[in-house]
C-alpha cells in the first residue's frame, strides 16, 4: 500500500468526543465514543463500533496528553470493517487552529528525542 500520509502519526493515549456536522450546518446531537490509534497534525486514526459513513465531517474535541482540548472539524477519509463488529477510520482535519496544529507537532519532536 502507498504511504500517503502528509506527516508522521504518533501513538498516543487520547481521548476523543465527536459530533457530526450535517448539510445546512446542522448539527446532530450525538456523541461518539471512539479509541485513538494514532494522530498527527494532518490527520487522525481512530477505532470505533458506530458504523460511520465516509465523507462526513465531525467537529471533536480532543483531549491530549497535557490534558488540553484541541477543537478540529474532520472529515473521515476511510473506512475499514475490523470483523468484530467495530471498525477502523482514517480522517482528516479540514479545520483546526495553528496553535493547536503545534501542540501535536511539539510532541512529535519530544517523541522523538
Amino acid at each position: 500500500m502507498d504511504e500517503r500520509r502528509k506527516h508522521k502519526r504518533l501513538d498516543l493515549d487520547v481521548s476523543v468526543q465527536l459530533e457530526r456536522l450535517d448539510q445546512d450546518d446542522i448539527t446532530t446531537l450525538k456523541f461518539i465514543h471512539v479509541v485513538v490509534t494514532d494522530i498527527s497534525r494532518s490527520g487522525i486514526g481512530f477505532v470505533s463500533d458506530q458504523n460511520l459513513k465516509v465523507g462526513t465531517y465531525y467537529d471533536t474535541k480532543i483531549q491530549i496528553w497535557t490534558k488540553e482540548v484541541i477543537d478540529a472539524v474532520l472529515e473521515i477519509v476511510r473506512c475499514d470493517p475490523k470483523g468484530d463488529g467495530t471498525y477502523k477510520y482514517g480522517c482528516v482535519f479540514v479545520g483546526m487552529s495553528d496553535t493547536d496544529a503545534l501542540k501535536i507537532d511539539i510532541y512529535q519532536i519530544f517523541n522523538d528525542v
